[in-house]
């Protein structure tokens, strides 16, 4: 069975906006489109961790550098497919971090996945836009009002690279927002829209094939 791998953060592994709680696998986008790729022979893994980031160390959070964690795909040799979709975290002040730089540290993780499977079956996918609180203490203070500007510009800035490498491109903030809960995570309507797009990008660029 062809396995796709959808690699991302907080928002893949399907947390519960305002809690620690995650959602169960029915709620998650990854669960919804497992259920829907079952038809068309792929099997949908799910490698999504609190906190990930593309390339930046988390002081306070080790083990969180998205690169690291993709060698153990190369040795499996089973991927047909990459749904990438990282950033939000980057965005976080303790980064510094420009729009431009992020992108940067994206592309070392497309380097990575190009390894192991074709450019033309990595979908790249920028993340939600950070709402205009999040950065306030009852949310996330991890965040400033510079991330949410920064967190905007992904969009253009992840196109740019996927157009240049020939991966496949779309943006999660053209279908789904951020819960008013925590202004970071996809509720659970968030999560059935958002599968529903990425289960039609899948088929229409034949990924997923009958």
């Amino acid at each position: 069975m062809k396995q796709i791998l959808a690699f991302g953060d907080s928002n893949t592994w399907g947390l519960v906006p305002g809690t620690g709680e995650r959602y169960p696998e029915h709620i998650r986008w990854t669960g919804i489109l497992r259920k829907a790729a079952v038809s068309y022979g792929c099997r949908i893994l799910e490698d999504g961790v609190c906190g990930r980031t593309t390339v930046f160390q988390d002081p306070f959070r080790p083990g969180r550098r998205g690169i690291n964690s993709i060698e153990q795909y190369r040795k499996s040799g089973m991927l047909s497919a990459v749904i990438l979709m990282l950033g939000t975290n980057d965005c976080k002040t303790v980064f510094h971090a420009s729009p431009e730089q992020i992108g940067a540290g994206l592309e070392q993780c497309i380097l990575r996945f190009e390894a192991i499977v074709p450019a033309n079956r990595i979908l790249v996918v920028s993340p939600l836009l950070l709402g205009q609180d999040v950065w306030k203490p009852d949310k996330d203070p991890a965040f400033g009002r510079q991330s949410v500007e920064t967190c905007a510009a992904l969009k253009d800035v992840y196109a740019g690279i996927a157009r240049k490498r020939g991966n496949l491109f779309m943006a999660a903030s053209d279908y789904a927002s951020a819960s008013h809960a925590d202004e970071e995570h996809l509720n659970a309507e968030g999560h059935e829209r958002f599968a529903e797009a990425v289960l039609d990008r899948l088929k229409n660029t034949g990924i997923l094939e009958t």
